[in-house]
């Protein structure tokens, strides 16, 4: 039976694991559960390999295939695929996508993942890719929150009306450059050399200004608890600071907007991730230098 947006839980993604692992001949013995949010990621333990089950209804994966097919042919560094599988495979409605594990060794700094972005940004994109459009998404999310209480999503809606407006006069310094949308700590690895950094993660790459890409490795640092340093060190090896940018701060308030409205989408009531969301929502207005936890 098909997985939904309801029933996707760690549950029944092991039963997803199972079988893909039955059709390809390998063995999910004792997989562990990497993450289990906006994807399921299972590292298998008898293989190098990352197994990574999307949610039902996920934007079209196979894209996401041919856009990491791209990145390695532009030399952008990137996870790999296991290039000896036919990829994606469905297995209860879910789109399954098989990568190369990368075991890690130290932990990821906000500079770090300045060159592999700045690689990025200057590659040509393809041609099918949509462009970045957040406020639609920020609407679709509120009204799929299966948890938020009608003063919450008030409040959210007002911030969104506010700055979509917003968002539809800013002026961006960049074009139209190829995002990942999501740069972050997590969101990098090292190759097992230890030597270079790498993204991962591409699901919602879009293309659209590079501010939107910049702004979240700040907010990253910024939230989530990273020394100051670490945005400092990021702007020395990118070669730009946007928070000297003039429209930062619009920038800042619709991606932490979309960030609280996508987690009010993905998260189960009644759950830790779900008490962070209304935490995020009932901090709003207490200044932007306020601590989040990761989800």
């Amino acid at each position: 039976m098909p997985l939904t947006e309801l029933t996707f839980t760690p549950a029944t993604t092991g039963p997803v694991l199972d079988a893909v692992c039955g059709q390809l001949l390998l063995d999910p013995s004792n997989a562990v559960l990497l993450r289990h949010h906006t994807n399921a990621v299972y590292r298998l333990v008898s293989a190098p390999i990352v197994v990574k089950i999307s949610r039902p209804g996920a934007r079209d994966v196979e894209s996401t295939v041919n856009l990491v097919r791209w990145l390695a042919a532009h030399d952008v560094p990137s996870v790999s695929l296991v290039d000896e599988i036919e990829q994606p495979i469905t297995v209860a409605g879910c789109e399954i996508t098989l990568w190369k594990y990368l075991p890690q060794i130290h932990e990821i700094s906000a500079g770090d993942i300045a060159t592999p972005l700045a690689a990025l940004h200057r590659t040509p994109p393809p041609p099918d890719l949509p462009r970045l459009d957040p406020m639609p998404d920020v609407e679709r999310s509120l009204a799929a929150s299966r948890f938020l209480s009608d003063d919450e999503k008030t409040i959210l809606q007002q911030r969104s009306d506010e700055l979509t407006t917003a968002w539809v006069n800013l002026k961006f310094d960049s074009g139209g450059v190829l995002l990942h949308t999501d740069p972050q700590h997590r969101n990098t690895l090292w190759e097992e050399s230890g030597k270079r950094a790498v993204l991962c993660d591409w699901e919602s790459a879009t293309i659209g200004p590079a501010e939107w890409d910049l702004v979240t490795i700040e907010i990253h640092c910024r939230r989530f608890g990273h020394e100051t340093s670490q945005m400092d060190e990021f702007c020395r090896w990118y070669g730009r600071d946007v928070r000297d940018w003039p429209g930062y701060v619009v920038v800042r308030d619709i991606r932490e907007l979309k960030m609280i409205a996508s987690n009010a989408r993905k998260s189960a009531p009644g759950t830790p991730h779900a008490d962070e969301v209304r935490r995020r929502i009932a901090l709003l207005d207490d200044g932007p230098e306020r601590r989040w936890y990761i989800l």
